[in-house]
């Protein structure tokens, strides 16, 4: 009956305190489920011998700077709301507010930033920085971001304030176009800001990738080395380009001429490097799109919802920018959150795929050294527990690809 009871009340409670209610149990719902997938984990470290603790501090660090994003209370966003209604003007006062609220992220997760790179990765002989490279790369990134956010924001806006009825169409159209746009320029523009891409030497290693590459049809143009090794001396690798134009980065680290022992490196600035899995994948790219026009959709269904506003402090006015952040932040969170772990599946399909593939090629053994070598130069942990690995993991677990490689005889 005190159950029953509770939920009766609950019903009862104006629209907009039920909203916020919701939102702020699923969040602290979420986090209590990464809190218990990085215990799950922690006992795979504690249960495996010479396994550094350092590992368990990079677990706890993350899910601690998980629970600043799922802490969410009413005063926050009285304050934003307040901040938000002394800025004047329409657009440029959504400009202003989305300038603040980028630089108050970028402020607060700066010193776990910090700690990852000068603690963590130093113990471990990775980080090639020092505190002002870190500083001024912070700085130009946060620089560029606003360039390219602001803009795009303002004409976004504009979109959906003279797009009458069918606004949504033409908003994720033009996100679309942006993507796109994003995408093309990136390697040619915005990443030589920060990185130095250099065509691979004429050599045997380039005579491989291009033999290898025409062997199986596939359109490269390009093969650069960026200097990833100003930074980190973690290696990795990736392709990216569209359509019969598509171009292979290798990072300098991957080379055999360098040295993690040359520390000898004059200080420049540069973009965090990305990830192998960053490489275009059409299919999910395919399926991101379509997500971000059913958002877009489902916006324009909820946009007139003044509850929705009132729950988060904002009482007399409904913003365009306001609505777009609680509603693709808070009120799709659940479907967000399923929409990330089918992505992660559906990654991880590709991920086995293209070893299988590599197999089919007769590379089998060539791979399996491959990937237990970057394992072990870059200290990966090779066990992972299940549900976390199945979770997080966009790429399969190390032991789970190897044993997929092994032919019939081997196991």
């Amino acid at each position: 009956m005190g159950v029953w009871a509770s939920l009766d009340a609950m019903w009862e409670m104006p629209a907009e305190k039920r909203i916020f209610g919701a939102v702020l149990l699923f969040s602290w719902t979420v986090y209590l489920w990464e809190t218990f997938l990085a215990q799950r984990q922690r006992r795979i470290y504690k249960t495996t011998t010479h396994v550094p603790p350092e590992l368990g501090q990079i677990m706890d660090s993350e899910t601690f700077e998980k629970s600043r994003l799922y802490q969410l209370d009413k005063s926050t966003f009285s304050f934003w709301s307040g901040l938000y209604s002394e800025i004047e003007g329409t657009i440029t006062q959504s400009l202003v507010f989305l300038l603040l609220a980028t630089l108050f992220s970028a402020l607060t997760g700066l010193p776990w930033s910090l700690y990852n790179t000068f603690v963590i990765e130093e113990k471990h002989g990775f980080n090639q920085q020092t505190l002002g490279f870190f500083m001024k790369d912070a700085i130009k990134k946060f620089i560029v971001t606003q360039c390219i956010l602001l803009p795009v924001s303002s004409l976004l806006l504009y979109i959906i304030k003279i797009g009458g009825d069918y606004f949504f169409i033409y908003a994720w159209l033009f996100t679309l176009v942006v993507s796109l746009v994003l995408v093309t320029i990136y390697a040619d523009y915005i990443a030589p800001l920060f990185d130095k891409f250099t065509p691979l030497p004429e050599g045997k290693l380039k005579q491989e990738i291009e033999v290898m590459a025409k062997s199986i049809d596939f359109p490269l143009t390009k093969v650069y080395v960026v200097e990833g090794s100003k930074r980190s001396s973690h290696s990795n690798a990736y392709f990216y380009g569209f359509f019969k134009n598509k171009r292979i980065v290798l990072f300098d680290t991957l080379l055999e001429e360098y040295s993690v022992l040359n520390k000898d490196i004059q200080e420049d600035s540069g973009m965090e490097p990305r990830n192998a899995e960053e490489g275009d994948n059409e299919e999910i790219k395919a399926k991101v799109k379509m997500n971000s026009f059913l958002c877009f959709f489902l916006f324009a269904v909820l946009i007139g919802q003044k509850e929705l506003f009132a729950a988060f402090g904002f009482y007399d006015s409904q913003p365009t920018l306001i609505g777009l952040l609680i509603i693709f932040q808070f009120i799709f969170s659940p479907y967000n959150e399923v929409l990330s772990f089918c992505l992660t599946v559906l990654s991880r399909r590709f991920e086995f795929q293209a070893d299988a593939f590599a197999k089919k090629l007769g590379k089998a053994k060539d791979l399996y050294s491959a990937l237990i070598k970057l394992n072990k130069d870059n200290l990966g942990f090779p066990v992972s527990d299940w549900l976390f690995s199945m979770w997080h993991y966009s790429h399969p677990p190390l032991l789970e690809r190897l044993q997929a490689l092994k032919s019939p005889k081997q196991d």
